[in-house]
């Protein structure tokens, strides 16, 4: 079995697929989501999403707020921006980390860190 996952940002579909497993930060704390799993809706946070494809390599994205639903073996996941590693741009998500920091916004830095961290360049 495996579960039907969809990653979708506020302009499009980022990916879709079938996978064995997913994970992605909640409200309450990183979450894993096997087949078989409870029916759930959550609230997404700024973070790294994991998805690991019934076939090929796992599928990582930076999601900022929004929501993950499970029910019946179907995972959707719904953020306002979505990026995979080879959308984010380093400079500009340095920079966009570094205006949060300025601002004392700590829901922009928490998107910004997610990009980073994407990419291997947390700090």
């Amino acid at each position: 079995m495996s579960l039907q996952i969809e990653l979708v940002s506020a302009d499009r579909v980022v990916w879709s697929g079938e996978a064995r497993e997913v994970i992605a930060r909640t409200a309450e704390g990183d979450l894993g989501v096997l087949t078989g799993h409870a029916p759930l809706l959550s609230l997404l946070v700024p973070g790294v999403v994991r998805i690991f494809p019934t076939d090929g390599d796992p599928v990582e994205a930076a999601v900022s707020e929004g929501f993950i639903s499970v029910a019946a073996d179907r995972v959707s996941i719904l953020s306002e921006d979505t990026f995979l590693a080879d959308e984010v741009d380093e400079a500009e998500a340095t920079a966009e980390l570094d205006r949060a920091r300025a601002a004392d916004d700590e829901l922009a830095v928490r998107r910004a860190e997610a990009k980073l961290r994407l990419i291997g360049k947390a700090s």
